[in-house]
């Protein structure tokens, strides 16, 4: 995210420079998602309820049920590599270095960003705890000048990189209400970042982020430091002996594009089959088990900063500023 200049810290709102004529759109009203959802029989059950919702007005809805009770690994891990791949262009990854974040802290930086975006999900964006999630991400990105083209991308991975993930490697495909539920979802959260000129519709903001990786994704040394602590940080989940395999494994995951844009060497094509065979083993055990009856998106494993969250935790706990 460009950053020309660091901004007032008391900024209650991100600081996105944007366009004079850029537009600025009023956040949408919509029903907050049911905390206590209740599926359709069998292993399909969850599936049954999103058919039945519509995915403009109870997209809410849809984003918990698919994200915390349907494909809550795949997720995550989806959502790990949407952030490496935002790692790809100089002036994001020229920010984060600067910021000095993710040499010093960066598993407190992945779990904040993580768990942050996890309450907006579980709880919804205009609950107590979404605004006060809000209110935390605007106040750390407020800290500087943010190109708002490089908010609008980082937006798009989170809507599109979890919903090719799943495609690819989940246990079910996608019904397309969960597609669309995840654009009107993350759609709202921007507005209420402040980034402005928020494509409205599904394929002009893929068509958007496309044309953006096309133009953007190019080597810098900032993008193959981050990329560096961001692999060592994947590393250090799992014991030193599966390091190796780890990074094995995230070099055969991510494409020619980010390969070079990184500066790392790209797996050879039986790596990533191996690594695609095993995603897609673990697909089928999963769709063997009886579907989950309780949410899990604001617990996530990989969590070491905040044991135990979301028990004894506010959003406002979280970020830079809390050590």
């Amino acid at each position: 995210m460009t950053t020309t200049r660091p901004a007032g810290r008391r900024t209650r709102k991100p600081a996105v420079a944007a366009a004079p004529e850029a537009r600025i759109e009023k956040a949408g009203s919509f029903p907050a998602p049911d905390r206590d959802p209740h599926p359709k029989r069998g292993r399909l059950g969850w599936l049954r309820v999103i058919e039945g919702l519509d995915p403009v007005t109870h997209h809410q809805d849809i984003m918990r049920i698919t994200a915390g009770y349907e494909f809550p690994w795949d997720y995550q891990r989806s959502l790990e590599f949407a952030l490496f791949r935002t790692y790809c262009v100089p002036t994001i990854s020229g920010l984060l270095a600067r910021t000095g974040e993710f040499e010093k802290r960066p598993q407190k930086r992945y779990d904040d960003t993580s768990l942050l975006m996890a309450e907006l999900i579980e709880h919804g964006y205009d609950s107590d705890r979404g605004r006060e999630s809000l209110r935390n991400i605007n106040r750390m990105h407020g800290m500087y000048t943010i190109d708002n083209d490089d908010m609008l991308y980082v937006l798009s991975t989170f809507i599109y990189d979890p919903l090719d993930w799943i495609d690819r490697y989940g246990w079910r495909r996608l019904h397309p209400n969960e597609r669309l539920a995840s654009f009107h979802f993350y759609r709202q959260v921007g507005i209420r970042m402040g980034i402005k000129d928020i494509p409205e519709s599904f394929q002009e903001f893929h068509r958007f982020k496309t044309e953006y990786e096309r133009t953007k994704f190019v080597y810098s040394d900032s993008n193959n430091k981050i990329g560096t602590y961001t692999l060592r940080l994947f590393e250090a989940w799992y014991p030193s002996v599966l390091r190796p395999v780890v990074a094995s494994a995230v070099y055969a995951l991510i494409d020619e594009q980010m390969a070079t844009a990184f500066g790392f060497k790209q797996g050879s094509p039986r790596s990533r089959a191996i690594a695609e065979s095993a995603l897609r083993a673990r697909s089928a055990l999963v769709r063997l088990l009886p579907k989950r009856r309780a949410s899990v998106s604001a617990k996530n494993p990989q969590n070491r900063t905040y044991p135990g969250y979301p028990v004894g935790y506010r959003p406002r706990d979280l970020g830079v500023g809390h050590h």
